[in-house]
């Protein structure tokens, strides 16, 4: 009796995890949709499928060729764009929740944001002032990933990959790399507003080639980390009951770092800093759904999404100057934030 009311209820959550799981892709299809006929010029959705359609199985349409350019050469690319940079740090922000068992860490915790940065300011500045063309794209996920190894060897001289170490390594490079940033901003004088308008975080003027780049490195991240996702879990419990499970956790938890930094450092080199998404989004669901990772990272995945592609498309089209999405998230995230907390602790 006992275990056909616990089968039933396993039941009941399966269901209501497909039920959520649905809900949110049907959000995410009508967001994408609604996205791209906003804007200064109002498209149907009708030319929206028409062109779509064209484009992928070759047909003519009868779509004007200025409207045309304009869903899939400008809107399209930026809003895939959005949805994977978005589905990227949600995803990142569970596993970071998850390695270092704090439900306040996110993907930057551990400076690879403050690193992508640092890159990219250097980048600017090598243009700036020597007029040497270094790609910001590829400066910024250099510094990421340099500030990776530097984090890794840090907590290495310490006791390992305990969350504890890997936090304060983070908060030393961050620390140092941020210095960093202001000399560099200190350097630029007059062009100072080209590197902090990329810390600020943009999805403005992003092609085709961005998504292609953003695009598969989410997609295999979040593969690989719902395949994974028991492990996760089991490292919730502290290493030694994980090492009792069998389970590594130095190799689950370095394993998780380099699946999260690499997300947070691709949508970083891409867009700049855009905050507050990879620590909502995880903390909402756990929240109101369940604290079981192989059912959260594609909640989270599919929820970051909705939640920045909404953003991008209000910042983009609530003013005649465009406003970065970064300052978007951080301005009503912080808010909410402490309101939900509050909320919970109550």
């Amino acid at each position: 009796m006992e275990n056909s009311s616990i089968n039933e209820s396993l039941k009941n959550e399966r269901i209501k995890y497909k039920v959520v799981f649905i809900i949110l892709l049907i959000t995410l299809v009508c967001v994408f949709f609604i996205s791209v006929s906003m804007g200064t010029m109002n498209i149907k959705i009708y030319d929206i499928l028409n062109v779509i359609t064209s484009k992928i199985f070759g047909f003519e349409t009868d779509v004007k060729e200025n409207v045309c350019a304009v869903i899939w050469n400008i809107r399209i690319p930026r809003i895939i764009c959005s949805c994977f940079v978005g589905m990227g740090l949600a995803v990142a922000g569970v596993i970071f929740q998850g390695i270092l068992r704090n439900s306040l860490a996110d993907p930057y915790t551990l400076g690879i944001s403050t690193g992508a940065s640092f890159g990219a300011s250097f980048a600017i500045i090598l243009n700036i002032m020597f007029e040497i063309y270094f790609p910001t794209v590829l400066a910024a996920l250099t510094g990421a990933f340099v500030t990776l190894f530097i984090v890794i060897l840090i907590a290495r001289k310490g006791n390992g990959f305990e969350s504890s170490n890997l936090i304060i390594a983070g908060i030393i490079m961050s620390s140092v790399l941020s210095s960093g940033v202001s000399f560099m901003k200190m350097l630029a004088g007059e062009n100072v507003g080209a590197i902090v308008f990329w810390i600020m975080g943009s999805l403005s003027a992003k092609g085709w080639n961005d998504v292609l780049f953003v695009m598969p490195v989410s997609v295999i991240c979040t593969a690989v980390s719902v395949i994974f996702a028991e492990k996760l879990d089991i490292m919730a419990l502290g290493d030694d009951n994980a090492k009792n499970l069998g389970v590594n956790p130095n190799k689950t938890r370095l394993l998780y770092m380099i699946l999260g930094s690499a997300i947070t450092a691709v949508c970083v080199s891409i867009c700049g800093v855009i905050g507050f998404i990879g620590l909502i989004v995880p903390h909402l669901l756990r929240f109101w759904i369940t604290a079981r990772n192989s059912v959260i990272i594609p909640l989270s995945a599919l929820a970051g999404a909705v939640l920045l592609m909404t953003a991008d498309t209000f910042a983009r089209i609530t003013a005649s100057g465009e406003i970065p999405v970064g300052v978007l998230t951080t301005l009503t995230g912080g808010p909410f934030f402490i309101f939900i907390f509050i909320r919970k602790k109550n």
